[in-house]
Protein backbone atom coordinates (compact mmCIF):
# COMPACT_ATOMS: atom_id res chain seq x y z
CA UNK A 1 0.00 0.00 0.00
CA UNK A 2 2.78 2.40 0.81
CA UNK A 3 4.47 1.74 -2.39
CA UNK A 4 1.62 2.04 -4.16
CA UNK A 5 0.71 5.27 -2.84
CA UNK A 6 4.71 6.18 -3.34
CA UNK A 7 4.39 5.03 -6.46
CA UNK A 8 1.03 7.51 -7.46
CA UNK A 9 2.55 10.38 -5.87
CA UNK A 10 5.77 10.21 -8.23
CA UNK A 11 3.51 9.87 -11.25
CA UNK A 12 0.63 12.61 -10.72
CA UNK A 13 2.95 14.98 -8.89
CA UNK A 14 6.20 14.33 -11.48
CA UNK A 15 9.22 16.08 -11.73
CA UNK A 16 8.77 18.97 -8.97
CA UNK A 17 8.06 15.82 -5.96
CA UNK A 18 11.37 13.94 -8.02
CA UNK A 19 13.86 16.83 -7.49
CA UNK A 20 12.20 17.66 -3.81
CA UNK A 21 12.92 14.08 -3.00
CA UNK A 22 16.05 13.70 -4.32
CA UNK A 23 17.57 17.05 -3.03
CA UNK A 24 16.48 16.71 0.38
CA UNK A 25 18.42 12.86 0.65
CA UNK A 26 21.54 14.45 -1.14
CA UNK A 27 21.66 16.95 1.74
CA UNK A 28 21.67 14.96 4.36
CA UNK A 29 18.01 13.97 5.47
CA UNK A 30 17.18 9.76 4.82
CA UNK A 31 14.65 10.61 2.31
CA UNK A 32 14.46 7.45 -0.32
CA UNK A 33 15.56 9.47 -3.42
CA UNK A 34 16.81 6.19 -5.36
CA UNK A 35 13.17 5.07 -5.25
CA UNK A 36 11.36 8.35 -6.37
CA UNK A 37 14.09 7.76 -8.96
CA UNK A 38 13.07 3.99 -9.83
CA UNK A 39 9.48 5.17 -9.89
CA UNK A 40 9.84 7.93 -12.07
CA UNK A 41 11.40 5.76 -14.22
CA UNK A 42 8.86 3.23 -14.43
CA UNK A 43 6.37 6.60 -14.64
CA UNK A 44 8.29 7.48 -18.05
CA UNK A 45 8.40 3.73 -19.56
CA UNK A 46 4.31 3.74 -19.25
CA UNK A 47 4.22 7.13 -21.22
CA UNK A 48 3.68 9.12 -17.62
CA UNK A 49 6.97 11.16 -17.70
CA UNK A 50 9.62 11.98 -20.38
CA UNK A 51 12.96 9.68 -19.50
CA UNK A 52 14.85 12.66 -20.39
CA UNK A 53 13.70 14.98 -18.19
CA UNK A 54 13.68 12.56 -15.23
CA UNK A 55 17.39 12.20 -15.30
CA UNK A 56 17.88 15.75 -16.10
CA UNK A 57 16.17 16.69 -13.07
CA UNK A 58 17.22 13.60 -10.90
CA UNK A 59 20.85 14.52 -11.50
CA UNK A 60 19.96 18.40 -10.95
CA UNK A 61 18.26 17.78 -7.49
CA UNK A 62 21.47 15.47 -6.60
CA UNK A 63 24.37 18.09 -7.91
CA UNK A 64 22.47 21.01 -6.29
CA UNK A 65 21.32 19.12 -2.79
CA UNK A 66 24.86 17.38 -2.55
CA UNK A 67 26.29 21.34 -2.69
CA UNK A 68 24.14 22.21 -0.02
CA UNK A 69 24.74 19.55 2.35
CA UNK A 70 28.45 20.15 1.57
CA UNK A 71 28.38 23.79 2.59
CA UNK A 72 26.07 22.72 5.67
CA UNK A 73 29.21 20.49 6.41
CA UNK A 74 31.58 23.03 6.19
CA UNK A 75 30.85 25.44 7.98
CA UNK A 76 28.73 24.05 10.65
CA UNK A 77 29.69 20.39 10.14
CA UNK A 78 32.69 20.36 11.65
CA UNK A 79 32.11 22.92 14.30
CA UNK A 80 29.25 20.42 15.44
CA UNK A 81 31.77 17.36 15.81
CA UNK A 82 34.17 19.19 17.64
CA UNK A 83 31.54 20.69 20.05
CA UNK A 84 32.27 19.66 23.21
CA UNK A 85 29.42 17.29 25.40
CA UNK A 86 27.69 14.11 24.68
CA UNK A 87 29.54 11.83 22.21
CA UNK A 88 32.67 14.16 22.10
CA UNK A 89 34.71 10.65 21.90
CA UNK A 90 32.79 8.82 18.91
CA UNK A 91 32.88 12.54 17.46
CA UNK A 92 36.77 12.76 17.21
CA UNK A 93 37.24 9.52 15.97
CA UNK A 94 34.87 10.18 13.02
CA UNK A 95 36.87 12.99 12.47
CA UNK A 96 39.88 11.13 12.58
CA UNK A 97 38.58 8.59 10.04
CA UNK A 98 37.30 10.86 7.86
CA UNK A 99 40.10 13.15 7.69
CA UNK A 100 42.39 11.01 6.37
CA UNK A 101 40.02 9.34 4.27
CA UNK A 102 38.45 12.31 2.23
CA UNK A 103 42.01 13.70 1.54
CA UNK A 104 42.94 10.18 0.27
CA UNK A 105 39.85 8.73 -1.49
CA UNK A 106 37.61 11.57 -1.04
CA UNK A 107 36.61 11.71 -5.21
CA UNK A 108 35.89 8.16 -5.27
CA UNK A 109 33.97 8.61 -2.16
CA UNK A 110 31.73 11.35 -3.54
CA UNK A 111 31.45 9.43 -6.64
CA UNK A 112 30.73 6.46 -6.04
CA UNK A 113 28.83 6.85 -2.77
CA UNK A 114 25.97 8.08 -5.22
CA UNK A 115 25.13 4.31 -5.35
CA UNK A 116 25.60 3.39 -1.60
CA UNK A 117 22.30 4.29 0.29
CA UNK A 118 24.07 5.39 3.53
CA UNK A 119 26.62 7.20 1.82
CA UNK A 120 24.72 8.78 -0.53
CA UNK A 121 23.12 10.50 2.19
CA UNK A 122 25.79 11.12 3.98
CA UNK A 123 29.30 11.85 1.45
CA UNK A 124 28.54 15.02 0.83
CA UNK A 125 27.90 16.79 4.88
CA UNK A 126 31.27 14.62 5.58
CA UNK A 127 33.18 16.23 2.70
CA UNK A 128 32.43 19.07 3.80
CA UNK A 129 33.48 18.56 7.72
CA UNK A 130 36.30 16.96 6.26
CA UNK A 131 37.54 19.91 4.73
CA UNK A 132 37.53 18.20 0.97
CA UNK A 133 38.06 20.95 -1.68
CA UNK A 134 34.97 22.53 -3.21
CA UNK A 135 36.29 22.43 -6.69
CA UNK A 136 37.27 18.31 -6.45
CA UNK A 137 34.40 17.84 -4.95
CA UNK A 138 31.78 19.74 -7.37
CA UNK A 139 33.29 17.83 -10.15
CA UNK A 140 33.01 14.54 -9.00
CA UNK A 141 29.68 15.17 -7.48
CA UNK A 142 28.68 15.96 -10.89
CA UNK A 143 30.13 13.36 -12.42
CA UNK A 144 28.76 10.51 -9.66
CA UNK A 145 25.18 12.51 -9.68
CA UNK A 146 24.60 12.23 -13.46
CA UNK A 147 25.73 9.06 -13.72
CA UNK A 148 23.96 7.75 -11.03
CA UNK A 149 20.85 9.69 -12.49
CA UNK A 150 20.79 7.75 -15.47
CA UNK A 151 21.70 4.72 -14.41
CA UNK A 152 19.46 4.29 -12.02
CA UNK A 153 16.65 5.73 -14.22
CA UNK A 154 17.30 3.37 -16.97
CA UNK A 155 17.51 0.69 -15.68
CA UNK A 156 13.54 1.14 -14.43
CA UNK A 157 12.91 2.52 -17.65
CA UNK A 158 13.70 -0.69 -19.63
CA UNK A 159 12.97 -2.70 -16.59
CA UNK A 160 9.60 -1.53 -17.24
CA UNK A 161 7.16 -3.66 -15.78
CA UNK A 162 9.69 -6.51 -14.49
CA UNK A 163 10.60 -3.59 -11.82
CA UNK A 164 7.53 -2.74 -11.08
CA UNK A 165 6.51 -6.97 -10.17
CA UNK A 166 9.23 -7.16 -8.25
CA UNK A 167 8.65 -4.29 -5.60
CA UNK A 168 5.25 -4.75 -5.58
CA UNK A 169 6.10 -9.08 -4.72
CA UNK A 170 8.96 -8.35 -2.02
CA UNK A 171 8.31 -4.93 -1.14
CA UNK A 172 10.87 -1.79 -1.45
CA UNK A 173 12.68 -3.57 2.20
CA UNK A 174 12.93 -6.68 0.34
CA UNK A 175 14.69 -5.51 -2.64
CA UNK A 176 17.00 -3.25 -0.41
CA UNK A 177 18.20 -6.89 1.41
CA UNK A 178 18.38 -8.28 -1.63
CA UNK A 179 20.59 -5.48 -3.12
CA UNK A 180 22.25 -6.04 0.59
CA UNK A 181 23.00 -9.52 0.34
CA UNK A 182 24.25 -9.05 -3.48
CA UNK A 183 27.26 -6.54 -1.81
CA UNK A 184 27.95 -9.01 1.12
CA UNK A 185 28.60 -11.57 -1.42
CA UNK A 186 30.90 -9.22 -3.72
CA UNK A 187 32.98 -7.57 -0.95
CA UNK A 188 32.87 -11.57 0.34
CA UNK A 189 34.32 -12.56 -2.68
CA UNK A 190 36.65 -9.39 -3.16
CA UNK A 191 38.28 -10.34 0.32
CA UNK A 192 38.83 -14.39 -0.55
CA UNK A 193 40.45 -13.06 -3.66
CA UNK A 194 42.64 -11.00 -1.95
CA UNK A 195 43.76 -13.54 0.58
CA UNK A 196 44.43 -16.04 -2.13
CA UNK A 197 46.73 -13.35 -3.63
CA UNK A 198 48.42 -12.65 -0.53
CA UNK A 199 48.88 -16.45 -0.22
CA UNK A 200 50.20 -16.78 -3.58
CA UNK A 201 52.72 -13.85 -3.00
CA UNK A 202 53.88 -15.29 0.57
CA UNK A 203 54.31 -18.56 -1.40
CA UNK A 204 56.77 -17.69 -3.78
CA UNK A 205 60.39 -17.45 -3.60
CA UNK A 206 62.16 -14.65 -3.32
CA UNK A 207 63.38 -13.00 -6.40
CA UNK A 208 67.57 -13.67 -5.50
CA UNK A 209 66.46 -17.03 -5.15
Amino acid sequence: MVLASFLSVTQNLGYPVLMLVVAIEALGVPLPGETAVIFAGLAASSGRLSIVLVIVCASAAAIIGDNIGFQIGRRGGRTLLERPGRFYDERQRVLAVGDPFFERHGPKAVFFGRWIAGLRVWASWLAGASSMRWRPFLLWNALGGISWATSVSLAAYFGGKAVEHVVADIGLYGLIAAAVLIALAAVVLIRRQRTARRARKADAPPPNA
